[in-house]
């Protein structure tokens, strides 16, 4: 019996802890040897096909893989020792993984994860006699040369640890069978008490093209299962220098905020990883791609690619496989790419705000919300030179009603479109953006004709003592609107203020001082003219009937009456006094209406 020249126990803590990420992946590790074998044999002799699993039984105390590969001879197998037996941990951990005895070496230290003892028995197909290794956890090994001649190629076998019993038995085998397996160009039969079970078949993702109609239709029954309902589309991606290809399905769903791109990646038909997040370029977070390739490194874990310029390459191609579907779908089906961008289109605003590679073909899609409806940014660029936006939506709610018909101005209230309305002269040169103020704008406004010039502003000063007791002034200007009675004005500072001062009626003690101290500091800095203003338009009928209203109550109430008509508009909340002021302003105007005299008005005051 001899010693290995590590400390075996340390090496498996080190692979379950820090290589690998679960006793899961032995049975990758065997599969991928056997298979290995295979392809080895074949170039030998040209024999060689069949992967046979027997799990764990009630009868049988071992799980053994056999496979009809190339075998081992004794100098392999004095080889292979070699390489398990490294003079150190760095050593196991740097083995080469392209050459088959490497890759041999760390597959079976990954059944040490799941096994106390690991037997080996194989003959090989350059001949020579068959031979035995049989190898413990505690570090010791024997090496035999077999009388009986094995058929060629090899078995491995395993008796289980206590705590992996589970892992050996059949329904977790033929589990991870099917997971690692699938798709390999191999048969893998799995023994069972029924009888055999084939594990592989053919990949809907490789094995055909779309133009093929029934391998279209399993492509995305595949899709359907991979992403849990029917994609938007699918998209054929591929790197022939790599040997790279696959399907790209289109999400008909927008993913999490927080979700990375995920590729369900292969290498040679051997599942890598579910959620491989470096195959595709960050920016295509609205597909779910499939992909296997034959000339990408794997880490040592063959869990993960290693970062090379191979890997960087294949990212580049399929992104830009990407971009061409996008490209051509709007050119070709243009009422699809906007089903899409409906979908997606949040995270696609996201993303072009930081990649300038997505910003220059997805931007034009976007849309925002103007003055004259929805529209796509490409359109708003290729017609208007001048792009006005609010960056609020309080303060597009305000300027919209007071913009001229010849402009256009746009909502960038809502999440990353003020951004977006920046970026446009970037990518668009002949295009300006600019800010909308809302006092700036309330200051374009024409004051009304100068023969009504006096009127005018009796009607302001006479309105602003009404509307004293709300803190909003009034203003009159001519707004070519006839039946726009009037807006309520406020910029971002006063919204702001009185957002405060409504949470204050309605909260603690200790969070409503908080609010009163938050607004001593704001009013420390403001001025003292600050307030909001109620803009009457003096194109309309209603306000200019105004000034001749001599009855001071019916003055009053339909004044009151058109500010909370203004808030409405505006879509700002009422608050407590603005409902009472309402209620009492349109009861008192009834009360006048029918004749009663000012001591009876219903809903006065009785003091």
């Amino acid at each position: 019996m001899q010693q290995f020249q590590v400390d075996l126990r340390g090496v498996v803590d080190l692979l379950s802890r820090h290589i690998y990420s679960s006793p899961r992946v032995y049975l990758r590790e065997l599969l991928q040897n056997a298979r290995d074998a295979i392809t080895a044999r074949r170039e030998v002799d040209g024999g060689g096909g069949v992967i046979r699993i027997t799990p764990l039984s009630e009868n049988s105390g071992e799980f053994v893989l056999r496979d009809d590969g190339v075998g081992l001879t004794a100098a392999e197998v004095a080889e292979l020792l070699a390489t398990v037996g490294r003079s150190s941990k760095r050593d196991i951990f740097d083995l080469p993984r392209s050459d088959f005895l490497g890759q041999f070496g760390i597959g079976l230290l990954s059944c040490f994860m799941v096994a106390d003892s690991i037997v080996i028995r194989s003959r090989s197909a350059r001949g020579g006699a068959s031979v035995e290794w049989t190898g413990n956890a505690d570090g010791t090994f024997v090496v035999a040369e077999l009388d009986e001649e094995l058929p060629i190629g090899t078995s491995v076998h395993l008796v289980p640890r206590f705590d992996a019993d589970d892992l050996l038995r059949g329904p977790a085998v033929r589990e991870l069978a099917q997971t690692f397996a699938e798709f390999l160009p191999v048969r893998v039969v799995l023994d069972t008490p029924a009888g055999d079970v084939d594990v592989t078949r053919p990949a809907p993702f490789l094995d055909g093209a779309m133009s093929d109609a029934a391998w279209a239709d399993a492509a995305r029954g595949y899709g359907r299962d991979l992403i849990g309902a029917a994609p938007l589309d699918v998209i054929e991606i591929a790197e022939p220098g790599t040997g790279t290809r696959g399907l790209a399905y289109v999400l008909p769903y927008a993913p999490p905020p927080s979700a990375r791109q995920a590729t369900r990646m292969y290498l040679g038909r051997m599942l890598l990883s579910e959620h491989a997040s470096d195959v595709l370029p960050d920016w295509a977070f609205f597909v779910r791609a499939v992909v296997d390739s034959t000339g990408l490194s794997p880490t040592a874990s063959r869990e993960s690619l290693v970062e090379d310029p191979a890997l960087e390459h294949v990212r580049e191609q399929l992104g830009a496989g990407i971009r061409r579907w996008v490209l051509e779908l709007g050119l070709r089906e243009p009422h699809r790419l906007a089903q899409f961008v409906a979908v997606h289109e949040i995270g696609l605003k996201s993303l072009v705000r930081h990649d300038e590679e997505l910003a220059r073909f997805i931007t034009r899609w976007l849309t925002v919300e103007t003055t004259h409806g929805t529209m796509r940014l490409g359109d708003l660029a290729e017609r208007y030179p001048l792009i006005r936006y609010a960056a609020t939506v309080d303060e597009f709610r305000q300027v919209a009603g007071i913009a001229r018909p010849g402009e256009v101005l746009v909502n960038g209230g809502y999440l990353y479109d003020a951004e977006l309305i920046r970026m446009l002269p970037e990518l668009y040169p002949e295009v300006a953006v600019e800010q909308v103020d809302v006092t700036g704008e309330l200051d374009r406004l024409d004051p009304p004709p100068l023969d009504d010039r006096d009127s005018a502003v009796a009607l302001e000063e006479r309105a602003s003592a009404v509307l004293a007791a709300s803190g909003c002034a009034v203003v009159v200007r001519t707004i070519d609107r006839p039946d726009l009675t009037g807006l309520y004005v406020a910029d971002p500072d006063v919204l702001r203020a009185m957002d405060r001062t409504r949470t204050k009626g309605i909260t603690n003690s200790l969070w409503g001082g908080v609010l009163s101290r938050i607004d001593d500091q704001v009013g420390a800095g403001r001025d003292d003219d600050l307030a909001a203003r109620l803009c009457l338009n003096w194109s309309n009928r209603v306000v200019r009937a105004l000034v001749g209203v001599q009855d001071d109550a019916v003055f009053a109430r339909t004044v009151q009456l058109l500010y909370i008509q203004s808030l409405l508009a505006g879509h700002h909340p009422l608050a407590d006094a603005d409902r009472t002021l309402m209620t009492t302003a349109l009861a008192d105007l009834v009360s006048l209406s029918a004749g009663l005299e000012a001591d009876v008005f219903p809903f006065d005051d009785p003091r």
